[in-house]
């Protein structure tokens, strides 16, 4: 599981539509293995699945049927092994029980799955998945991300996403980008054990912000029952109104996001144009 983390608007979604071979690159090479995605897209898309941010389903159609109809598309014209497949890959997103209900009539959750079947057609080699739990209710954002997990145990999967909680969860590797450029590639917990001892948080006033934001290093704020906590990076105590905290995954994105996380021992990647 390698997660791609970054803003709205940082480049994630062309990434993946480029990756997926749906779009070219102005410049630059993409390889799986020995395949070139950009000039040998057919073989690239024999070997991978992709589940967009957004995808459209017909919705007077029952999920059997059409899970079929895009299984012949992937050359599955056997009839006994495609209903196989179509049953198998149903049962493993847990739709089987809802084969026959009309996709118009599933859930945003459901829909994800389902899209995750379609994607699985053919056990592609690689799954690339963009912003899979935007708009997710809270339970049917376990079950999905469970779902990932398990898919991550037999596939590569690159998980696209501007939620931290996503990446913390999920996945072994990541990498932040924005304005198209990645600032950091690292393991998760090699990123958050080098900015253990740095991270200091205070609550202030509303009306504090701005001269605490000028006097300090300060790489998020937030709302908390009403209050404002200020997390702030550095080296050395800010002042004793602060606590130094426990960093999280949360404080790697936001000290790299304002150019503050200099690790070389989780910084593996350089800044790529």
């Amino acid at each position: 599981m390698y997660g791609l983390l970054g803003p709205n608007g940082a480049g994630k979604s062309t990434l993946m539509r480029i990756l997926a071979t749906l779009q070219e690159p102005d410049s630059g090479t993409v390889t799986l293995d020995d395949i070139d995605a950009i000039g040998q897209t057919h073989r690239i898309r024999e070997t991978l699945g992709y589940l967009p941010q957004e995808f459209g389903v017909y919705p007077k159609v029952r999920a059997d049927e059409l899970l079929a109809h895009f299984a012949v598309l992937k050359g599955i014209i056997n009839r006994r092994e495609r209903n196989e497949v179509v049953e198998g890959l149903l049962r493993q997103v847990n739709l089987w029980d809802a084969r026959g209900k009309l996709l118009g009539g599933y859930s945003g959750g459901m829909k994800q799955r389902f899209g995750v079947a379609v994607a699985l057609l053919g056990n592609p080699r690689l799954l690339i998945v963009d912003e899979p739990t935007a708009g997710l209710d809270p339970a049917e954002r376990v079950r999905f991300l469970n779902l990932l997990s398990e898919l991550g145990e037999n596939s590569v999967v690159i998980l696209s996403t501007h939620i931290v909680d996503d990446v913390s969860e999920l996945c072994t590797r990541m990498a932040i980008i924005n304005k198209g450029t990645i600032l950091l590639e690292t393991e998760p917990l090699a990123a958050v054990a080098a900015l253990q001892g740095t991270i200091w948080r205070r609550v202030v006033p509303r009306a504090e912000l701005e001269r605490l934001e000028q006097e300090h290093a300060v790489i998020s704020t937030k709302l908390l029952f009403g209050r404002t906590v200020v997390h702030v990076h550095s080296s050395s105590s800010p002042g004793r109104e602060f606590e130094c905290v426990a960093a999280d995954l949360e404080d790697v994105y936001f000290t790299t996001m304002a150019g503050r996380f200099h690790d070389g021992a989780a910084r593996e990647q350089a800044v790529a144009e």
